[in-house]
């Protein structure tokens, strides 16, 4: 389990496929503290297992599931990576509980600066948008962030400059893919009320919170 609050950027050495699967190396520091093969490490938000260490990096495998379900099968070299270790059972709590299994990706269609923080907005199939609520929490590349707005095509998130400068976000442009997570407690309460969308879904908000009620009727 992780918590969405990024320990450091790491920077990615190479990246190797064989077919479908393959495995990447990141250098890093901080996250390579107390770590042993085996231990779990979020890349981008995804967690991945690590299988080898030296003293300036790690090695994960990745399989074709998750290549297909988040953006690591974008990384090249030299690019940055959120990077956590999984939560220390006597550790802080500081974001909100992140599993590390990705839902789908989104694509930053914005970014709008007000004051000392930045907008971003990022549009994204329905069936995440059907778990995101207005101030409720969603992990943006394994970073957990406040969600500020949300419609029918896209939400948005406010960054502090202090997340932007500590974290990948700040070599995002328009039209950058982005790994998403949504909220698991929403996840399970979907699917105890029968509210799960199958497939993606049409419905508007409105709708969906009617069958909501319905249901708690």
């Amino acid at each position: 389990m992780f918590t969405g609050i990024v320990e450091e950027c790491g920077t990615v050495l190479d990246v190797l496929k064989n077919g479908v699967s393959g495995s990447v190396q990141i250098q890093a520091s901080t996250v390579l503290e107390g770590t042993k093969t085996g231990d779990s490490i979020a890349v981008n938000g995804v967690c991945l297992t690590v299988t080898k260490l030296t003293k300036s990096s790690f090695t994960a495998d990745v399989m074709a599931e998750t290549f297909r379900r988040t953006n690591l099968g974008n990384l090249g070299k030299n690019s940055r990576v959120n990077l956590e270790r999984a939560m220390a059972a006597d550790g802080r709590f500081g974001g909100h509980i992140v599993s590390g299994h990705i839902d789908g990706t989104g694509i930053i269609s914005r970014i709008k600066e007000e004051g000392n923080a930045v907008w971003i907005y990022i549009s994204a199939p329905q069936s995440i948008l059907n778990l995101i609520v207005e101030k409720g929490s969603v992990a943006v590349d394994g970073i957990s962030l406040t969600v500020a707005a949300v419609s029918d095509k896209e939400f948005a998130v406010s960054v502090i400059p202090h997340t932007r400068e500590n974290t990948a976000l700040s070599g995002k442009k328009t039209g950058a893919v982005v790994n998403l997570e949504n909220d698991i407690i929403g996840k399970y309460v979907q699917k105890l009320t029968g509210t799960a969308q199958i497939n993606e879904s049409s419905e508007t908000q409105s709708e969906r919170d009617k069958k909501l009620l319905d249901w708690l009727s």
